[in-house]
């Protein structure tokens, strides 16, 4: 059954949603800022799924577009001294 592909028993696999294809297409295409910008009226859900699949999903890339430098240390250091 493993070789097939199939679930086991008791476990369901629902089909994608038309709104998480569409939102995924958009996400590939356009920042969401660009679809913000473009678009006057786009429904909350619309909204959330776009945002949810602009999100990096491999971990290289949410290094890459992360920091976890808060910006403290960059105000002792630069002579901001009283």
């Amino acid at each position: 059954a493993a070789a097939l592909g199939l679930l086991p028993l008791g476990k369901t696999q629902s089909p994608e949603s038309l709104l998480d294809i569409a939102a995924r297409k958009v996400a590939e295409k356009w920042p969401f800022q660009q679809v913000e910008e473009r678009f006057e009226r786009i429904p909350e859900p619309v909204q959330r799924r776009i945002v949810y699949w602009s999100f990096p999903r491999s971990e290289r890339e949410i290094c890459m577009y992360s920091s976890f430098n808060t910006g403290a240390e960059d105000l002792t250091t630069a002579g901001g001294t009283a």
